[in-house]
């Protein structure tokens, strides 16, 4: 499927321009991944579609706000795709990437002057991080719900969502979670796998 009818059908229209720019940060990605492990290897093939359009989802999910904080960055999933989709978007959002391995913030680095993104990279453990209150958090492939709702309760303003991609078994999470908190979750069907769920949560508030 031609890549800018791809992000289509994830509810992210774009201009031919973004779409460049997103493929300038694939090809990035794929140059850095043969050096430092960014991403899993046999993931890089199909990289537009595991990683780009699964990260660009996101961001039609977030309708108000003007920060966005991704943790556990890695090489910048979804957090520098959002702000590429932003920067085209005109929107006046802060986007800040947090990551404890310097050689992934490096990729970062590079990726965000290249491709002239305004966006904030942290070198630094999300807990020891101080409160961000970020109107929007997310976190990709980094830890089990209740330890992302750990992070969320810390760095999540008032009236803030968290947007957690999860697989199949995300249920067993959300019960697992409840034990210790009490949110709102919807639960948004993903548009790159019929088994995954993207878990939006607010109200978030300790059991």
């Amino acid at each position: 499927m031609d890549p800018q009818a791809e992000l289509r059908e994830a509810d992210v229209d774009v201009s031919r321009e973004t779409v460049e720019t997103l493929e300038q940060y694939v090809r990035l990605l794929r140059t850095w991944n043969t050096k430092i492990n960014i991403v899993a290897p046999g993931t890089v093939r199909d990289a537009w579609s595991r990683h780009i359009v699964d990260s660009a989802q996101l961001f039609p999910m977030m309708r108000e706000g003007q920060h966005w904080l991704d943790v556990g960055s890695g090489g910048g999933l979804p957090g520098l795709v959002v702000a590429i989709l932003a920067k085209e978007d005109a929107r006046d959002l802060e986007v800040t990437c947090v990551e404890s391995d310097a050689r992934k913030c490096a990729f970062m680095r590079t990726v965000a002057r290249e491709l002239k993104l305004p966006v904030q990279i942290l070198r630094a453990r999300v807990e020891e991080l101080e409160p961000q209150r970020a109107d929007v958090i997310s976190a990709r492939a980094l830890t089990q719900l209740p330890g992302l709702l750990d992070i969320a309760s810390r760095h999540l303003s008032d009236g803030g969502v968290a947007l957690f991609p999860k697989g199949e078994k995300y249920a067993l999470e959300v019960e697992k979670a409840r034990e210790r908190w009490t949110f709102r979750c919807e639960q948004v069907q993903s548009k790159t796998h019929p088994d995954a769920v993207v878990l939006k949560i607010g109200d978030l508030r300790r059991a």
